[in-house]
């Protein structure tokens, strides 16, 4: 396949997407990329239909295989797995303008969900809900019939139904995100109650590199008595700052002179449902 410098600046986006929205990882999907890319020029053009189609099937059944693969490894994975945070700004490397740019399918909170779908359920739900796809082109990526990733569609949905009613207004989402802070350094415990759902689930992620609870943190009391247990100990120059993360608003937290962990939420009918703290050093942008 004769694969252009504008082929690659075209559909890179729209791998990348792919990738990270399959893995949670920005690493993993963009060596799937680069790979995919190199797996193109060495395919005979004539036997080549469709540029976007090919290369959108070979990214897809990579993530496939990777995903089968690391299964194992994501088992033994030491506490809660969160996907890594995409950083909408050049710090880490990644121009928002690399990626396709939906909301849909791309907060913490739903690349987190996926987890729970199997690997074909993950591919038909993304290429279906968050890029558009049409089910004729899904038949031939992932090479099943309509009928059945109509049916696999379905089934994801219904496993990540309560996903649905997720916030992605970003400005609202923000101002809520503020008012949390607030409350929180003054500890308004009636503010807080207003905020946080009284079920609301932390999961810490440090991999094991880093010290971090290794299970979900449940309930309004038992999240806040972390947050607070946290931030007694912290340096003198610890400060934190509302950046993009995944689309979103998120707290980005720096200690000792560098990047020390990004907290992001899920946002459902004006309450923060859930808190998503990634530690895990690796999985963190470049500093």
């Amino acid at each position: 396949m004769q694969i252009s410098n504008e082929d690659y600046q075209q559909y890179k986006p729209l791998l990348f997407s792919i990738g990270y929205r399959m893995l949670g990882s920005i690493t993993d999907a963009e060596d799937i990329v680069q790979e995919t890319f190199l797996k193109a020029y060495q395919i005979d053009e004539k036997k080549i239909d469709n540029k976007k189609a090919y290369l959108c099937k070979v990214v897809t059944n990579r993530c496939l295989d990777h995903l089968k693969s690391a299964q194992h490894r994501r088992e033994q994975y030491i506490g809660p797995w969160n996907p890594v945070p995409l950083l909408l700004e050049s710090s880490n490397g990644i121009d928002p303008s690399e990626m396709a740019l939906q909301k849909e399918g791309l907060s913490i909170a739903y690349l987190r969900m996926m987890e729970h779908l199997a690997p074909d359920e993950r591919a038909v739900l993304l290429l279906r809900e968050a890029l558009d796809f049409s089910y004729s082109e899904i038949a031939e990526i992932i090479e099943k019939k309509e009928e059945n990733c109509r049916k696999i569609l379905s089934r994801a949905k219904q496993r990540i139904s309560q996903i649905e009613d997720e916030s992605l207004d970003y400005e609202q989402n923000k101002f809520l995100i503020h008012r949390f802070i607030q409350a929180f350094q003054m500890q308004k415990t009636d503010d807080l109650l207003e905020l946080i759902s009284e079920n609301v689930t932390l999961y810490s992620d440090g991999g094991g590199k880093v010290k971090a609870a290794v299970r979900p943190i449940v309930s309004l009391s038992n999240v806040l008595a972390l947050l607070f247990g946290i931030t007694k100990n912290v340096p003198k120059d610890f400060y934190f700052e509302i950046r993009n993360v995944n689309h979103q608003p998120a707290i980005v937290i720096f200690m000792n002179g560098a990047l020390h962990s990004i907290l992001s939420f899920y946002i459902r009918k004006d309450k923060i449902n859930e808190m998503y703290l990634t530690m895990n050093p690796d999985k963190l942008p470049i500093r």
